[in-house]
């Protein structure tokens, strides 16, 4: 008879739920796995976010060692600007093949550049469209 009376000592109103899969499975128990996800997600984001920093540094990198190249056929050819593909730089110290940015597209160059320069050497940046906003200069 005491069984009976446990039985019966709980009503369930149409509001509640009964004791569904959700319910087995307690918020302190999910709590480590939900704080792990999140967790994950934040080292991927950083990582990945890391790695665009990393290609917009050696970019950066690489216009700075080809200006001087540049400079230098500037000067021996009286402000001509060298072709499209750089061809003709190695014997004023560049590379016989383009230079390329991070992301292994050749850089671009100007001539003659904005702002009265003599020509402008710059990279497309990450996405790779022309004129894009990411483009590192």
């Amino acid at each position: 008879m005491t069984m009976a009376r446990r039985k019966d000592t709980h009503i369930f109103f149409p509001w509640e739920r009964r004791a569904g899969i959700l319910r087995r499975v307690r918020l302190d128990q999910a709590r480590p796995f939900l704080l792990l996800g999140v967790a994950f997600t934040l080292v991927i984001w950083v990582a990945l976010r890391e790695r665009r920093d990393a290609g917009v540094r050696r970019t950066r990198n690489t216009i700075l060692a080809v200006r001087p190249v540049l400079d230098s056929y500037l000067a021996d050819r009286d402000g001509g600007c060298p072709p499209r593909d750089f061809a003709g730089l190695a014997p004023y110290g560049g590379a016989v093949t383009a230079p390329t940015d991070a992301w292994g597209r050749p850089l671009r160059i100007e001539c003659p550049g904005r702002d009265r320069a003599r020509y402008d050497l710059f990279s497309d940046g990450p996405d790779g469209l022309p004129g894009g906003l990411d483009r590192i200069e």
